[in-house]
């Protein structure tokens, strides 16, 4: 089994969006993904089994209000739809890909004073009233490559403390 997270954001509005800075935010949070689930592949596939969790995100099935971040939210579309399509691809050879999608996260990355507004506006716009924390994501990886989930492949599993319901 293998879980695959890999991801930077940043916002910008599109139409200034360097060509770089889009080949990178897609390098590292799709392509990178790619690159493990392959290498991982060539593991499983002789064996005929195993199981890879892709880290997505909420924003790769909506568009976050305010948030100038097509790029990432292209990328994370990329990750949701690249775990289906390897689903499908390797489903007879007995290897499951699936993905979770977190909504807001407590993470390094948002823990920085020049984002405190922000993280207030994600907890408040949050069904919940709060942000998931890292630790909230390890049941739902646990379950997608247990026994528990061995009739699931292709399934974009939201954590997201009942975001996209709005």
């Amino acid at each position: 089994m293998a879980v695959n997270c890999a991801g930077i954001a940043n916002a910008q509005a599109a139409e200034d969006l360097e060509l770089k800075r889009w080949q990178t935010m897609l390098d590292i949070n799709l392509t990178g993904i790619f690159l493990s689930c392959q290498a991982q592949a060539a593991v499983m596939l002789p064996r005929g089994k195993g199981a890879i969790v892709n880290i997505a995100s909420m924003s790769g099935s909506i568009v976050n209000r305010g948030l100038l971040q097509a790029h990432y939210n292209a990328s994370k579309a990329g990750v949701i739809h690249l775990s289906k399509s390897l689903a499908m691809e390797w489903a007879d050879k007995g290897l499951r890909v699936n993905c979770i999608s977190p909504g807001y996260t407590a993470t390094p990355m948002n823990s920085r004073p020049e984002v405190a507004e922000q993280v207030k506006i994600f907890e408040q716009t949050t069904p919940m009233g709060r942000m998931a924390s890292v630790d909230e994501m390890v049941g739902p990886a646990v379950f997608l490559v247990s026994q528990a989930s061995s009739f699931c492949t292709g399934v974009d599993l939201l954590v997201d403390g009942g975001f996209v319901c709005w």
